[in-house]
């Protein structure tokens, strides 16, 4: 068992849940973040041993290069890791943890209040009544397009795509399913889904696509124009994973042209600018990232947190480590 701190130096670079931070600070010893001002993370990474950063800081191999001999454990603040150089915290030795699976449901449910909101136009219907402009109900009033019976296509059959498609079959939608490895058989009877183990034949073939890998190398511009004009002008496109992972000029210029029935963005490419032609298209949904902003996820999500710190300061091998085999 590796000796460490008792007490390690822990650095915060957002505020967290109050609950989160005050127990951070009586277990360890904690510098936080009570007024979430910028954190300057060079001078952070010199004088911490655990690092907890979040989706907004952008840990490069620049910064671990020049980070302190006792910086050894980064205990990220949600599930994604791409703003993580993996490969530099490796090289130095440097453990990188996450939060798998706290914040599933909730994303899952921001998924599904998408690919009914957007089809069905509930926002434009919202502003047209906020505005005062409704006059009443018509037969033309507003239309949007049926959910059940469509096909619903899922890129990325994790954790989150897996509570997607229950909510999904509730709906009556079709599932169809992309992803690296086909699932059991008794998992896809449970979803009623069907495996495409070629993605360019699955997007050929759905009325909605929603987003669920994660992003990094062989994901970053997956959905890119060839791929997007595969798609036929009906469908509607729902991401609530990342950004990068669709070429957003694409997707725009699709939308704008009449190829693509419209769009739900919970995550950007450049966040949190946003591209002011998307802010135009009255078919285009749009929300701040809020896919996991629930109470009870952050919560969660700070008591995986905790958990890694702790298990690491015992000498233990932390439970949510995001690689094998490293010391």
């Amino acid at each position: 068992m590796v000796k460490r701190p008792a007490r390690p130096k822990v650095i915060v670079t957002r505020e967290l849940p109050d609950a989160v931070m005050d127990r951070i600070d009586t277990l360890f010893d904690a510098t936080l973040n009570r007024d979430d001002a910028p954190v300057d993370l060079a001078a952070a990474m010199a004088d911490a041993d655990v690092l907890v950063p979040t989706v907004t800081d952008a840990i490069t191999a620049e910064l671990i290069a020049g980070a302190g001999d006792r910086l050894k454990l980064i205990a990220n603040f949600g599930a994604g890791v791409n703003h993580i150089d993996l490969k530099a915290a490796r090289a130095r030795g440097i453990i990188v943890t996450n939060t798998p699976g706290v914040l599933t449901e909730d994303t899952a449910d921001m998924t599904m209040a998408l690919i009914v909101g957007v089809p069905r136009r509930l926002v434009e219907g919202e502003k047209l009544v906020r505005s005062g402009g409704w006059k009443g109900w018509s037969p033309g009033g507003v239309l949007g397009h049926r959910v059940g019976g469509k096909a619903l296509g899922i890129l990325g059959m994790g954790r989150i795509g897996q509570a997607v498609a229950r909510r999904a079959r509730a709906f009556g939608l079709a599932v169809h399913y992309h992803n690296r490895h086909r699932l059991p058989k008794v998992v896809e009877a449970e979803f009623g889904a069907q495996w495409h183990p070629h993605l360019d034949e699955m997007l050929a073939s759905i009325d909605i696509l929603t987003i669920h890998t994660p992003l990094n190398d062989d994901s970053r511009d997956l959905l890119d124009a060839r791929r997007i004009a595969l798609l036929r002008p009906h469908v509607y496109l729902i991401n609530t994973s990342r950004g990068g992972i669709v070429d957003e000029d694409a997707m725009i210029d699709a939308i704008e042209g009449g190829r693509l029935a419209g769009a739900g963005l919970d995550v950007w490419r450049h966040e949190p600018a946003i591209d002011p032609r998307l802010l135009a298209l009255p078919n285009v949904v749009m929300t701040p990232h809020m896919g996991s902003a629930t109470y009870e996820g952050r919560l969660a999500t700070g008591d995986r947190v905790i958990a890694n710190i702790r298990a690491w300061a015992d000498g233990h091998r932390p439970p949510d480590q995001v690689l094998e085999g490293w010391v």
